[in-house]
């Protein structure tokens, strides 16, 4: 019998757990890719926030939706250079910066945190 259509075990919260991690993967796509046209400005520096934010909710729900911590914290680092650099190259009028990998970091450290604390 299979436990997961079923509920049993915890398979259903588990698999609402990694769904949650997936629109949060998806969201941050949109976020970090959406063209320098749509992005709104707020005051100095609030880009950082948004980095900090869409990072440590990357880490939170990965954690929570239970992915390895060395291949979670490795892929965030991966993805948070990686949007960077796509960013500088892709033709949508944004630009890289160092200081948003910097942010990005601190985001996936403060959403280790809280999801180490929420467990």
């Amino acid at each position: 019998m299979n436990t997961e259509t079923i509920g049993a075990s915890g398979a259903g919260p588990a698999r609402g757990r990694r769904l949650v991690f997936f629109a949060a993967v998806l969201v941050s796509l949109f976020v970090l890719f959406l063209p320098a046209s749509g992005v709104p400005s707020g005051f100095p520096g609030s880009d950082k926030l948004v980095h900090v934010a869409v990072f440590g909710a990357l880490a939170f729900t990965g954690r929570l939706a239970v992915v390895p911590l060395p291949g979670l914290v490795a892929g965030l680092a991966g993805y948070a250079i990686a949007s960077e650099v796509l960013q500088g190259t892709l033709l949508i009028g944004r630009s890289a910066e160092v200081l948003d990998v910097l942010a990005d970091g601190i985001g996936i450290a403060v959403g280790l945190l809280l999801a180490r604390r929420w467990s």
